[in-house]
């Protein structure tokens, strides 16, 4: 016979009288504190490591930029205000021809790196870094920082038309997952110092912690971020920030104006401006595609399709500087067209002594912002390891820039200020292509060392977010956690908790219950009868619910048939299988699974019944909530 058993009030515990309980809720919590606790040391030591290797990469791309390009080329590039941390002398005269050439063999070490020891360093880095937070368990191999960073060295240390922060993001992942590995942390928690790393390794290079630290979470989704990554990351790029100030001093990347002054009648130019980057970052993308799409058609080995991009990059940038450089008054002098261009997006927030006022200013920006395009494009589209980062601020800066001579020029406003809309344009770009509004809007704001540009820049944001909503840089991207498998463990419990019992219980149909006086012999005859019902309810007079009898007393009869004769429904029920109709199906699941029942009684606040749950009744809900779920991503 199937009794509850009570506990007597008359025996207490013993090891209740010896000490106390730590509550569970405070034992939890002490193991949460220790779990974070963990999580903030680790990143400590990612945001260290990320430091030193940025530190180093940054220095030895100066050199080899030095060494291997300018000391051979005569070629003098445009810099900003803070990107050079090495000073060096200009040397020889200038040679274009090799400047024709230069940019085809850097790419062509990088091919043959990149193809022989790790293909998955090929390009800019940030689809690398994404793909191994969802597909990979946050793993990347030991040797992608030393191939990343030796193959962007030649390629952009020759010419090549790409950012350097790209590269850093794969090289601080790399370095966050390798040290997950030695450590023997979870995947979970892998995956957070990938992201760490990522943020520290950008954080020294573009010298922006918290812009730095807020990309890396929301660059792994179109519409979400990875919060649980967001204070590990701000560590980690504080500590690596840190470490590169440490060797190479404090300073901004761009010099810019002292102050930005916030008039509201600009608004409306400023989301003119945010519709016309858009349209510009869509004809980047869809350049950068088509060149993709050649290059992989070219029937040529791998390793050799990024030198016929670099090549391709001279012969476009030779003829440019030829023709621009005496006009200017500026032979064998950069425009930004190599390298990530920070340079060119210097003078279209500054200004230069030499670039000329009016419209021939706004036209020179134009043909800087076209030639960019068009050298990103060559670079990263046939597989060099330069990122594209560098290149997107470039180009939202050019774009702004030329948007704010022009309708200076068109409106005759001396308020209106070419370096705030340059700016604005270089958030509102890579913000808007990338999918991250919040980290790109913070980046500008540390950048020009002020939030004057807040608002101006929420503006873009909101209209680029939207203008550009189906436009990607990174492929592999999702949408949300719901489309990541590295939260697919997740997505069931959210679903399930989003779902009421009371939303899919059925409650007209017929069921068989007894009351606590029913002899064994009718219910097991009831219960043999029944076709569906697998919990049967014992009801009290006031049709309460006291307990539940399962099918399974059907065996226990066979074996001992004398039983149903001497016992009635109530020496056959155990404790109710039930749940009430105001809970969750996450919760409901859990009383399934403790039970070992495949059905669950359904009661409402009085304790009656109103219907069953079975089993099938929460897979069909979870598919169903699912695939509403997808539909309305899409």
């Amino acid at each position: 016979m199937m009794q509850s058993r009570e506990h007597s009030p008359s025996r207490p515990s013993r090891t209740a009288a010896t000490r106390t309980p730590v509550p569970r809720s405070r034992t939890r919590g002490l193991i949460a504190f220790q779990l974070v606790g963990r999580v903030l040391l680790h990143a400590i030591l990612v945001g260290v490591t990320a430091g030193v290797a940025g530190s180093l990469f940054f220095a030895a791309l100066e050199l080899a930029e030095h060494e291997l390009f300018i000391a051979v080329t005569g070629y003098a590039p445009l810099r900003a205000k803070g990107e050079a941390v090495l000073a060096r002398a200009h040397i020889g005269a200038f040679r274009p021809w090799l400047v024709l050439v230069m940019p085809a063999f850097g790419a062509l070490v990088g091919g043959l790196l990149t193809t022989t020891l790790a293909p998955e360093t090929r390009g800019g880095g940030g689809d690398a870094f994404i793909r191994a937070f969802h597909h990979m368990g946050g793993n990347i191999r030991r040797r992608v920082p030393v191939v990343k960073a030796l193959a962007s060295i030649f390629t952009l240390g020759c010419g090549g038309a790409g950012g350097r922060e790209g590269p850093t993001m794969q090289i601080g992942g790399a370095i966050g997952s390798i040290i997950g590995r030695a450590l023997r942390v979870d995947t979970r928690e892998r995956r957070i110092l990938l992201i760490a790393g990522a943020a520290a390794g950008m954080a020294a290079v573009f010298r922006t912690p918290l812009g730095a630290a807020l990309l890396a979470v929301e660059v792994l989704h179109r519409d979400d971020f990875e919060a649980d990554a967001l204070v590990p990351s701000i560590l980690a790029s504080v500590v690596s920030y840190s470490v590169f100030i440490y060797f190479f001093g404090e300073s901004t990347l761009f010099a810019h104006a002292p102050r930005y002054p916030f008039i509201p009648s600009h608004l409306p130019l400023y989301a003119a401006l945010a519709l016309v980057v858009s349209l510009v970052a869509t004809v980047f993308l869809r350049t950068l595609h088509a060149v993709e799409h050649t290059v992989h058609r070219i029937r040529l080995p791998a390793w050799a399709k990024p030198a016929l991009g670099g090549l391709a990059l001279g012969a476009l940038v030779t003829p440019l500087l030829m023709l621009l450089g005496p006009r200017f008054d500026r032979p064998g002098q950069g425009f930004g067209m190599l390298g990530a261009g920070y340079g060119a997006a210097q003078i279209a927030i500054t200004g230069a002594s030499w670039l000329p006022s009016g419209w021939t200013a706004v036209q020179l920006l134009l043909v800087l912002l076209a030639t960019k395009i068009v050298a990103t494009s060559l670079t990263v589209g046939s597989g060099g390891s330069a990122g594209d980062f560098g290149p997107s601020l470039v180009l939202g800066a050019l774009t702004g820039g030329a948007f704010g001579r022009a309708a200076e020029l068109l409106l005759g406003d001396p308020r209106i200020d070419p370096g705030a809309f340059a700016l604005v344009g270089m958030g509102t770009f890579y913000g808007g292509l990338a999918h991250v509004p919040i980290a790109s809007l913070v980046m500008v704001c540390e950048l020009a060392g002020s939030y004057d540009l807040l608002v101006p820049l929420m503006l873009c944001e909101g209209i680029a977010f939207v203008a550009l909503r189906h436009s990607a840089l990174y492929r592999a991207q999702v949408a949300t956690k719901r489309e990541s498998p590295a939260h697919q463990g997740e997505l069931i419990v959210d679903v399930l908790r989003s779902v009421r019992v009371a939303d899919i219980v059925v409650r007209s149909r017929p069921f068989v219950s007894f009351e606590a006086r029913t002899p064994a012999s009718i219910v097991v005859e009831r219960i043999a009868a029944c076709e569906w019902q697998d919990t049967f309810p014992v009801i009290s007079e006031d049709g309460k619910v006291i307990g539940t009898i399962d099918a399974e007393i059907l065996r226990a009869t066979a074996t001992s048939p004398e039983l149903s004769g001497l016992a009635i429904a109530h020496d056959m029920m155990a404790s109710p299988a039930s749940v009430n109709e105001a809970k969750d199906l996450h919760h409901a699941l859990q009383v399934l699974l403790e039970l070992r029942v495949r059905e669950l009684l359904v009661t409402d606040a009085e304790g009656k019944i109103v219907g069953f749950l079975d089993e099938s009744d929460v897979t069909r809900a979870y598919h169903d909530a699912t695939a509403d779920l997808e539909s309305a991503g899409q």
